[in-house]
């Protein structure tokens, strides 16, 4: 078995359920993982055998630019597009992080993680 990690792939996009976040938008860092059993890619030295990276930054930014309000919607999304991308490939976690979220107090950041 083997892990393979993108990211934290850095976006600006418009999610979020206030009103100003659609308009002004925010930063995001989506980090991407994926378990499986890659051994085939260590024995052929072939990019088919395994993820693409390219390709899965390439998804990240094709998801995150389409509006959502909540990032676990988003977050859906993203993995949704993966697994049909690569249909065997594993266990995937995607995790969304909205930097600096428009609440109360001072917060850095806020997270969503999703698993399948």
């Amino acid at each position: 078995m083997g892990l393979i990690e993108v990211g934290p792939v850095r976006v600006f996009a418009h999610h979020g359920c206030l009103p100003e976040e659609a308009r002004i938008g925010g930063h995001y860092r989506v980090e991407v993982s994926v378990t499986g059993d890659f051994g085939e890619a260590e024995r052929s030295d072939e990019l088919r055998d395994t993820i693409d990276y390219g390709k899965v930054t390439a998804i990240v930014h094709e998801q995150m630019a389409v509006r959502s309000n909540p990032i676990e919607h988003v977050a859906a999304r993203i993995l949704v597009a993966m697994k049909r991308e690569w249909p065997e490939r594993g266990q995937w976690r995607i995790r969304v992080v909205k930097e600096r979220p428009p609440v109360e107090g001072d917060a850095e950041a806020a997270c969503y993680t999703i698993e399948d």
